[in-house]
């Protein structure tokens, strides 16, 4: 089973084989949710500015954050959902900035590789619905992360 990932890596910072890792665990990932097969979603890694400046125009923060996540399954008041068999189920975007993946691997005192996999894991299951708005999701989002890096032997 497998989805597909479109990577951009726009700071041509990261190897072929983290790239080849990420892929491998958001396909872990999408497994353990029941994501359909054939899927699509898009990884793009960018600099703190570039991801300040989405923060800033999105979201209305005017700081680098880690990683943000677009879903395209989000209806919106009056959509209709297209659904129809043979059609790809596309997630949506995953923006993850490596400035900041490598700041937060030094901080919490783990591989980036670990920072780069959470925070990938992170972006998909926000694209899957997931959520931290209040303490209850929060809980349910942070041990389903937990869940599947450590199942993936990305543990801490």
């Amino acid at each position: 089973m497998s989805i597909e990932i479109d990577f951009l890596d726009e700071i041509n910072e990261l190897k072929q084989e983290e790239i080849n890792e990420i892929e491998k665990l958001l396909n872990y990932t999408a497994e353990k949710e029941n994501v359909q097969e054939g899927s699509e979603l898009s990884v793009t890694f960018v600099s703190n500015e570039r991801i300040q400046e989405i923060n800033r125009e999105y979201r209305d923060k005017d700081r680098p954050t880690d990683v943000i996540s677009f879903a395209l399954e989000e209806m919106g008041e009056g959509e209709l959902e297209i659904v129809g068999d043979g059609i790809p189920r596309i997630l949506g975007d995953i923006i993850i900035s490596i400035p900041k993946a490598r700041e937060q691997a030094e901080e919490y005192n783990h591989s980036f590789m670990r920072e780069l996999g959470f925070l990938a894991v992170h972006g998909l299951l926000h694209l899957l619905g997931y959520d931290h708005m209040n303490e209850q999701d929060e809980k349910q989002m942070f041990d389903r992360q937990k869940e599947i890096l450590d199942g993936y032997g990305l543990g801490r």
